[in-house]
Formats: structure tokens, sequence, C-alpha cells
């Protein structure tokens, strides 16, 4: 057992923080910056809340973050009311958030001043991987802060692997990204073109879902693609958030991302269309 914080109780950090009472045994504390979402997590779970990012961390082995952006980010860390002015040397900084591995660099680079461990450990299996503790956690950071982390975040970690230093788990988190990118497309548009050409979708899933064609992406969201029901999932809005670090990130590097560019801008069409908040399998929105 560890004594954990929490910051951030948001659809993914909600139900995580939970796993680490319910699965991990850990004594938690969490915040967030709507309290009322916090009493609502310790009367769920038990546990205790605090007011300020300093005041969860003080006296905690870990704190784990689950936030928006960079901003957000850099916004519980720092300061005289962040987490980091609440640690101990010692103890160890877990960022689940998908930011830049420019920030992260640099909020590791200020951790280690204070003699903290930083481990960047973004996530990916959405809202339902969180819910079921299923999660894949993809790390970088120092050996020994990850070994130590391992056996907390595997409370909701279906898998979890360190991949290299700082930085390292974000990159990869990005490459996670820009697969699922190409991927909902290419689902959005094969379901699109059998409804134009009459075909029942359905009926066709299961059949191509059984060769090359399947993924995961087809496997779960097909039907209510066809169903036309985006209500739920990881929003538009947050993918473009991460198609952004992408394309920035390949801009620095000298990477192509052709595909990636491009999907980008469907999803900006399809908040155009006032979807932001729609699940990402809404590309198909603007084919129909």
């Amino acid at each position: 057992m560890a004594k954990v914080a929490f910051l951030g109780l948001g659809v993914m950090g909600f139900p995580m923080a939970g796993h680490l009472v319910a699965k991990g045994g850990h004594e938690v504390t969490v915040f967030n910056r709507n309290p009322a979402k916090a009493e609502a997590w310790v009367a769920r779970h038990g546990g205790r809340s605090a007011p300020t990012p300093r005041e969860a961390a003080l006296g905690q082995d870990f704190v784990m973050a689950c936030v928006g952006n960079d901003d957000d980010l850099r916004s519980v860390c720092l300061g005289p009311d962040g987490a980091f002015a609440g640690m101990d040397p010692g103890a160890i900084f877990v960022d689940h958030t998908t930011v830049s591995a420019q920030v992260t660099r640099e909020l590791a680079a200020k951790a280690a001043e204070k003699g903290i461990g930083f481990v960047d450990a973004p996530v990916s299996g959405g809202q339902a991987g969180a819910e079921n503790g299923v999660l894949s956690v993809m790390c970088g950071g120092p050996e020994e802060a990850y070994a130590s982390a391992e056996a907390v975040i595997a409370a909701y970690a279906r898998i979890c692997r360190r991949l290299g230093d700082n930085g390292a788990g974000q990159i990869a988190k990005m490459m996670n990204q820009i697969c699922i990118a190409g991927l909902v497309q290419g689902l959005a548009e094969a379901l699109a073109f059998g409804e134009k050409a009459g075909l029942d979708g359905e009926q066709v899933v299961e059949v191509i879902s059984q060769g090359a064609a399947g993924s995961w992406q087809m496997a779960n969201r097909h039907k209510t693609m066809l169903e036309d029901k985006f209500d739920f999932g990881f929003a538009v809005d947050w993918m473009r958030k991460d198609l952004g670090i992408c394309l920035a990130t390949a801009n620095e590097i000298g990477a192509s991302l052709p595909v990636t560019a491009l999907v980008d801008q469907f999803y900006k069409d399809v908040q155009r269309m006032g979807g932001g908040r729609n699940d990402t399998s809404s590309l198909i929105r603007r084919l129909r």
C-alpha cells in the first residue's frame, strides 16, 4: 500500500483514482478544480480531498495527474499551490495527461531539481478502459522512478511499459493517436461507401472484421457509427488537441504526417458542424 494523490477527476481520472483504492488498496487523496467532483469521488471511494494540488501532495509517495493540456499540467505542478511545492524528495510524480514532450521534459527537469522523480505515462483505452482498469500505459522517465511507479499504475493498466527517458511516453502516445486517426477515417469511409452502395454495414463488418481489415475501431465503433450515435468516448475537441501536438512535433523533428494532417482538418469540419464533443468516430458525419 502506498500514499497516493490523484489530481484531475475527469472521465478518465475519476475511475482511475477509484481503482487505486479498490484494486490497489492504496490510501488516496484527490484534487479537482471543481470541488464537487472531488467530494463525489470521496463519497463513492473514501479517502479524502484537498483544496490545492500542494495540499493533496503533502506527504504522498506518489502524485498522479490526469488533466487537460500543457497549461493545465503546469498549473497543477508549479507555483506555491502546485504539487511540486508539497512533495518530499524521493516522491514520484506520474503524469497521465497527453501533453507535449517539451512540457514533459521541462517539468521533469524542475522535478529533478527538487529531488522528485517524474514519469510521463499517457494512456490509451478511452473511458471504457479507464472504467474497467485495462488501460495501455506508455512511459518515459528514469528507470528507478518507473520501477517504483509501475506497481501503482498496475491498478488500472492492462499493460505498462517504459519506452525511454522523459518524453518517450508522450512520443509513443502521439504514435497511438496517429494510428487511430487514420483507422477511424478509413472505417468511416468504408461504412459511408457501403451505405451509398446499398449494403448492410453490420453484415459486411461481420465478414471483413475477421480478415485483414479488422481493428479495435471496427469492432468497437462500427455499430454506433452506423446508428449515428456519438455521445460517448473520446471527444473530437480532445483529439484535435492531440493531433496538434503530433503535427507540431513532426515539424520539430522533420517527420512527415500527411494523412494525420488531412484527418485533423476533417475533425475541424466536424467541429464546425457542432460536433466538438462528439466521439472521434463522428468523422462519418461529414461523409453523409
